[in-house]
């Protein structure tokens, strides 16, 4: 594989440097440039270090100079322009509209950023017209979601150029990864942007607005090793209500080759299970009937805030993986979590995202298949099907590895339903390497899949060892090969369960058709039925937020379509039973 590597400096191969008794000592002289010596002088060792000894010292250079501390009083603070009184941090009923690009990460900071902003005074408004304020929430993982950002920062530009000489002049602010990874050239290139806010510098938004207001731009993107922002609690913005993301733990500790999170999200560092756990009740309480458990590596939890977790029992990992990093010791992991959690509501779907193939040892797998409202989907992200590929990718796994714990989901997990995360066209992937990724695709069965073209992104391990050698053209043709066939799979293992009995949380009308409800199915999978009354004669009408007993007839790629039988629950559910 062909790298590209940074060479250090040559050493150097020239005579060695004279030992220190061929130097001649300097001294300070009141001689003048060029004046001759008066004579040969001979210093023995100790006589220099008595007349050196007996000179002036440091004090002596600083004796006469006189430094003038001015007073500062305390009306001299107000106009200092980086203090700023509380009163002018709030929003005074200012809008903001927000725009959400990228993860659903994303999701939960909007929803962290609007939480804190509420607090302050602000209004949040869904016409853009109307916004004082204008926050997008931006994405860095691959260059076409950035262009989609400048893009949009020149339309919102255009819009604030015309309500310049307004009562109410639009200030615009990007917050998240492409905040931080591209901070210098957001605030200078056209001056498109007034306002930055780094994904751990949500806090500071009021402060940042307030002297946006001024006239001035303002920026926070400094990373931090401890920010969860557990003391916040999210405003849910979904329309619905029924489903909830809950952020467990924020940045990544894995350092892929291709991948610019730590960069833009800093290091592993986990939210305190009990302020976890209170968000889940209040959820609960809310009437929420699904909750998501987010992180980068979600399942990499570990929550080391009161010294009873720290033990010296090392992390455990999957059979055959490994990290890049020391293990890590001590705290509550991902297990103790995900069972505590489990515990809060029965009623209530457990789902987690985005996990690490690495983190998955027996004890999670065993509460997935033993707690029946946690949900049977795991997504399983294996972005190759080379090992050769893997390697450079620095994902800590072989082809046979991954496949090994692929059985072992299965085994532990009847019926489970796996998705899985794909790059085409990565740094040296030969044909054969790609080739294999398909054979995976092929012999894995995934029900749902993310693929993408590689993108490098500075600052990575890739953009400064490795070549992005293969092609435009060949990624594009490769990643169409991949999606083709992924569909052909996710389709052989959608019809699997025609005839089958399946357990779907309504989320309400079908996008296609007011005449149809849509929801969604342990495994995640998207179940279209009509809204007519049950198979079974309940007249009890079929809501948003119901869960519904739905006997699935017919199956494409990316959906399935059924008939519902009747209202039901997760208690004695008994998914995937043929009727």
């Amino acid at each position: 594989m062909p790298f590209r590597m940074r060479t250090l400096g040559a050493f150097a191969v020239g005579p060695l440097r004279p030992p220190l008794r061929w130097l001649q000592a300097r001294r300070c002289s009141a001689r003048a440039d060029g004046e001759a010596p008066a004579g040969p002088r001979r210093r023995t060792a100790g006589s220099l270090s008595a007349q050196v000894g007996s000179g002036p010292s440091f004090q002596d250079f600083i004796r006469r100079v006189s430094v003038k501390k001015p007073a500062i009083e305390k009306e001299d603070l107000s106009e200092n322009p980086n203090y700023l009184p509380e009163d002018l941090q709030e929003g005074n009923s200012r809008k903001v509209y927000f725009e959400t690009y990228g993860c659903q990460m994303n999701v939960n900071d909007t929803e962290i950023a609007w939480s804190i902003l509420q607090k302050k005074g602000y209004e949040r408004t869904a016409q853009l017209s109307e916004a004082d304020v204008v926050l997008l929430v931006t994405c860095s993982i691959r260059e076409k979601a950035e262009q989609t950002i400048w893009n949009r920062l020149k339309q919102l530009t255009a819009m604030k150029n015309k309500r310049m000489k307004t009562p109410s002049p639009m200030k615009i602010g990007v917050l998240g990864c492409m905040a931080e990874r591209l901070k210098t050239e957001l605030l200078e290139r056209e001056k498109l942007v007034d306002v930055l806010a780094g994904p751990d510098a949500y806090r500071d938004l009021p402060r940042l607005l307030a002297v946006a207001e001024g006239g001035q731009q303002a920026s926070n993107v400094l990373l931090s090793l401890e920010e969860t922002y557990a003391d916040v609690m999210p405003v849910q913005l979904a329309p619905q209500g029924h489903s909830a993301f809950v952020s467990i733990m924020r940045g990544c500790d894995n350092m892929c080759s291709y991948c610019i999170v730590p960069f833009t999200r800093g290091r592993e560092r986990s939210r305190p299970i009990g302020s976890i756990l209170e968000e889940v009740r209040i959820l609960s309480d809310q009437g929420v009937k699904e909750v998501t458990l987010l992180g980068q590596n979600v399942n990499s939890y570990r929550d080391t805030s009161e010294e009873q977790f720290c033990s010296s029992d090392p992390t455990r990992l999957s059979r055959g993986f490994q990290t890049v990093y020391k293990p890590k010791q001590g705290g509550l992991r991902f297990s103790d979590l995900l069972e505590r959690a489990s515990r809060v509501n029965p009623h209530m779907r457990i789902r987690f995202t985005s996990p690490h193939p690495k983190d998955f040892p027996d004890e999670v797998l065993e509460l997935i298949a033993e707690r029946e409202n946690i949900c049977k989907q795991i997504h399983l992200p294996a972005q190759s099907g080379s090992s050769q590929v893997l390697k450079a990718m620095r994902r800590g796994y072989t082809r046979e590895a991954y496949l090994d714990l692929v059985r072992n989901i299965k085994q532990m997990i009847p019926g489970v339903s796996l998705s899985s995360d794909f790059i085409s066209g990565f740094c040296g992937e030969t044909e054969d390497d790609h080739q294999q990724t398909l054979s995976l695709i092929r012999q894995v069965g995934y029900n749902v899949g993310f693929l993408f073209a590689y993108s490098m992104r500075k600052k990575t391990q890739a953009f400064h060892r490795l070549q992005d050698d293969v092609p435009a053209e060949v990624k594009r043709r490769r990643l169409e090969e991949c999606i083709s066939v992924f569909r052909q799979e996710a389709l052989r293992v959608n019809a699997a369960l025609i005839g089958s009995s399946q357990l779907v949380l309504v989320e309400g009308e079908s996008k296609r058709s007011a005449e149809e409800l849509c929801g969604r199915t342990d495994g995640n999978m998207r179940v279209v039925f009509p809204k007519e009354e049950p198979a079974g004669g309940s007249s009890e009408a079929i809501t948003a937020g119901d869960y519904v007993r739905v006997k699935i007839l017919s199956a494409s790629s990316q959906s399935l379509r059924g008939r519902a039988l009747g209202l039901s629950s997760l208690r004695g559910s008994a998914d995937q039973e043929p009727v």
